[in-house]
């Protein structure tokens, strides 16, 4: 008893014991580039996408007890990965930034349900190209002065790229390929390329445009390259290299009859040509009548108009550096000028002025910042003196005064084009307000306009082509035009007018056109070579040989034609033979030319009249048909003329008999059994032999004028739908029941020869065998059997008696007749023209065909010797059973040939 309880106690501490002995779980530690375990030295790039499926956690528990995987991060960090807890799949959930965070530190776990073990693992962020090369320290502007020598260095722009490896070195490069800048690629040092120079007053500014570009790299499985662009202000710093530049020239000045002394007549305005750091100027007169003025030293007087007229804006600085040349009075003390506003004054009244008109030159000079004369410039100014408005504006030309101006020009100059054969000068002799006016064209608005528009005192007046399509010798061979001044601000209004007239000349600027685009003329067929077809017209406006055309014709239609060069007549070539039914229409081109090539082009259509030049054709002149009761046959006669009516034909039976069984109809050519006859009965009681077999005349006859006509043999063999339907065999045996050694002869003949035929082909392989020593197979030789010699072919034993009514009409030709056999005053008709002669035939292998010439001619009954025999004629339905077992039998002996 005691015993069993310390057993018990002893049971229940050993699984007390294995109970608490449950060991924890585990991961697998796979090391370096593995995907599973738990992510010891894990890698990740950064532009995995969200969701993807990046790890998988894998461990184990020793007893077996299934597990469960967890990952966590610090609160303070965000939650990059999620993980699956049964299967321990590690999906990205955040979007990954190394430039941001390139390791990310979390929590793993494992869990058996009673024990958890956790790990901290650091998770590595690789680099992707996903971050573009960015300027720093923008805006870049830089002043750089315009003298900087060529090759200078005058700025760095810089670059970062976040990425590494290749993706985050910068290169440099400027997008305008022509610009006087160049960048270092590796360094981004701006410098002025070899050769180049800046110029303040040409561009003040210049703006570089810089690509930064980094060296590519991989994103999301592709190449990529990106790229960055920033924009360099460079402005150029002004350096003293320039002269001094008046504006507002040219300089005009007036002094009126009520001016006072010292009053201003105008100012001159100056500014150093340098606009960035500009020197102070002085003024000064140059006195162009001082020979001791020391700005002209030694010159000769004969050279000093002709060096101030081509230097009136700049000189020279070492030229016109001279002292004491700021304080010298021009024109003998009449005027002055203002040293620093430029303002020049009269300085006498206008009655003690000696000229009319004062020429002054204003000398200009920079002032340097050392005080001394600098660069200088010199400019003329013309001073009036007015007087009352009392002179009106006038035109001048070489030789005076003048108010018709001449001028020869060929026509339609070019747009714009200078009248540089008139030489006109406008002027009016007042002075200030008074001596303003306007110039205008009357008459020639659109075509030319004037310039200048307004005036003052003179001008020299140009005159431009302002429409050149309306200068047209064509249209107008002068053109006359008024050139108007008026005054614009006088109480007056003088004006002044001047004619001028331009005589055109003739210029080769038209082509020739014909009066239509296309030409339609009919010509008859049988016109003689040499005809006149068409005229055609073609207009050249030019003159003299300008407007001179030659014809010429060309096309794939123009070989039986010739065209008069100089009249346009179309006439046919002399051999030409024309033809309606080989070719009925033509077709080509007509050219015009002027004698420098130029052309038009017309199209021309010649189409042939008809000329009844064809009789009407059968196929045969002896035809045979066969008709069954109660539907029409059908005879056919072609007209080869290639219009109506010369190729409508009209059909006729011209003898008969008995003459009441036939109709024909006139135009279709259809032949039937008059409607009183209904049965084969009823067609014997009419015919006196009880023939099965009719021959009739028809006669083809066209509706030209004059008419042609053919006549044929029509052979009918008439039966009935019952017969028609009958087999062969039964059609023969009813053909021979009358006459039964006929049907064992043919029996007989048939036989005979397929035993001939079978004993000649094994006699013939035999012996070739035996001469060869080979059995060979049995061969079958078919050859074609020669034609037999026309109208031999004869199968008398098949003929019925019957068949002799045929026998009855004979085709008697009439002499002396052509075709025509319509015109029964003249013995002999007017002939047709001549038809090329009929194509050669091949001879005909099969059975010769008994023909008889297609003329005009008459059937007559053929009166028979003997009576007819009632035992000899036969049945109608035997003759046409008869009949049909010939053609067929006939048929069949020429298409079978064994030899």
């Amino acid at each position: 008893m005691r015993r069993g309880w310390w057993a018990a106690l002893a049971l229940g501490l050993l699984r007390l014991c294995l109970v608490q002995a449950n060991f924890a779980p585990h991961f697998f530690d796979n090391g370096v580039g593995s995907t599973n375990g738990n992510m010891a030295l894990f890698s990740l790039s950064e532009d995995t996408p969200v969701g993807s499926h990046v790890y998988t956690l894998n461990g184990t528990d020793p007893e077996g007890d299934p597990i469960s995987y967890h990952i966590s991060f610090d609160p303070s960090t965000r939650s990059v990965f999620s993980v699956d807890p049964t299967f321990g799949n590690i999906t990205l959930v955040e979007e990954l930034d190394r430039e941001r965070e390139d390791e990310i530190e979390a929590i793993i776990s494992i869990s058996d349900g009673l024990n958890l073990v956790t790990e901290k693992v650091v998770i590595l962020v690789t680099d992707a190209n996903d971050e573009a090369p960015r300027f720093i320290q923008e805006p870049y502007i830089v002043l750089v002065p315009e003298d900087i020598p060529a090759g200078s260095s005058i700025f760095k722009v810089h670059a970062v790229d976040r990425d590494t490896g290749s993706g985050g070195s910068v290169t440099y490069f400027l997008q305008n390929l022509h610009s006087p800048f160049a960048v270092d690629r590796h360094s981004g040092v701006l410098r002025l390329q070899s050769g180049a120079t800046l110029d303040y007053e040409r561009s003040r500014t210049h703006y570089i445009t810089v690509v930064a570009k980094d060296g590519g790299g991989r994103l999301h499985g592709a190449d990529v390259v990106f790229s960055a662009t920033t924009t360099v202000t460079v402005n150029v710093e002004d350096v003293q290299d320039m002269a001094p530049v008046f504006v507002g020239t040219p300089y005009y000045g007036y002094v009126y009859e009520d001016t006072l002394p010292g009053s201003e007549v105008l100012k001159v305005v100056a500014m150093d040509g340098d606009w960035g750091k500009p020197n102070p100027i002085l003024y000064s007169l140059v006195n162009d009548t001082d020979d001791r003025n020391p700005f002209y030293g030694d010159f000769p007087r004969q050279y000093r108009r002709a060096f101030i007229d081509t230097t009136p804006l700049r000189l020279p600085v070492a030229l016109c550096r001279i002292s004491g040349c700021f304080s010298v009075t021009g024109s003998d003390g009449a005027f002055e000028i203002n040293e620093t506003s430029g303002d020049i004054s009269v300085m006498q009244s206008p009655a003690q002025l000696q000229r009319e008109v004062y020429e002054l030159h204003v000398q200009v000079t920079e002032i340097s910042p050392v005080g001394s004369p600098a660069a200088q410039a010199i400019v003329p100014v013309t001073i009036r003196i007015v007087d009352l408005n009392n002179h009106p504006p006038t035109f001048y030309g070489e030789s005076g005064p003048q108010n018709r101006f001449e001028l020869s020009m060929n026509e339609h100059p070019p747009q714009g084009e200078i009248l540089r054969g008139l030489k006109i000068t406008v002027n009016d002799s007042d002075q200030g307000a008074n001596a303003k006016f306007n110039l205008q064209l009357v008459g020639a608005r659109g075509i030319f306009r004037v310039v200048p528009q307004t005036v003052l005192n003179e001008a020299q007046v140009t005159i431009i082509v302002e429409n050149s399509a309306a200068i047209d010798f064509e249209k107008s061979k002068v053109l006359t035009f008024k050139l108007l001044a008026v005054e614009v601000n006088t109480p007056e209004k003088f004006s002044s007018t001047a004619d001028v007239v331009i005589q055109l000349l003739d210029t080769n600027d038209n082509i020739p056109k014909f009066n239509s685009h296309y030409y339609v003329a009919r010509i008859p067929e049988n016109a003689p070579g040499g005809s006149s077809v068409v005229a055609v017209t073609a207009v050249d406006p030019d003159t003299g040989h300008w407007g001179e055309v030659k014809y010429s014709i060309y096309g794939t239609g123009a070989d039986l034609f010739l065209i008069h060069p100089s009249t346009g007549l179309i006439y046919t070539q002399p051999w030409a033979s024309l033809d309606a039914e080989a070719t009925a229409r033509y077709n080509f081109f007509v050219k015009a030319e002027d004698m420098e090539g130029k052309y038009s082009i017309a199209e021309v259509f010649i189409t042939l009249s008809d000329v009844n030049d064809h009789c009407p054709q059968f196929g045969n002149s002896i035809q045979k048909k066969t008709m069954v009761l109660g539907a029409p046959v059908k005879i056919e006669a072609i007209d080869e003329d290639a219009e109506e009516p010369n190729n409508l034909v009209d059909y006729s039976i011209t003898h008969a008999e008995p003459a009441n069984v036939f109709d024909i109809d006139a135009h279709t050519g259809e032949i039937w059994l008059k409607n009183s006859i209904r049965s084969l009965d009823a067609l014997h009681n009419i015919t006196p032999g009880r023939d099965c077999i009719w021959s009739l005349e028809v006669q083809a006859k066209d509706r030209g004028s004059p008419s042609f006509s053919t006549t044929a043999l029509l052979k009918i063999d008439i039966t009935d739908a019952e017969t028609l339907s009958r087999s062969p065999m039964a059609a023969f045996l009813i053909q021979t029941k009358d006459n039964p050694m006929k049907a064992v002869g043919l029996l007989a003949s048939t036989m005979a020869t397929v035993v001939a035929i079978t004993v000649l082909i094994s006699t013939a392989t035999f012996w070739r065998n035996k001469k060869s020593n080979k059995v060979l197979p049995v061969r079958r030789v078919v050859r074609k059997r020669s034609a037999p010699a026309p109208r031999t072919i004869r199968i008398e034993w098949l003929k019925s008696k019957s068949a002799k009514a045929a026998t009855k009409f004979v085709l008697k030709e009439k002499p002396n007749e052509n075709c025509n056999n319509n015109s029964p005053e003249s013995s002999l008709p007017p002939r047709a023209p001549a038809l090329p002669p009929p194509p050669s035939m091949a001879p005909s292998t099969g059975a010769a065909h008994w023909t008889v010439p297609t003329v005009s001619g008459s059937l007559t009954p053929q009166q028979s010797q003997l009576p007819p025999n009632p035992k000899t004629m036969g049945s109608p339905v035997q003759s046409t059973l008869i009949s049909e077992l010939k053609q067929k039998f006939e048929k069949s002996m020429h298409s079978k040939a064994y030899f």
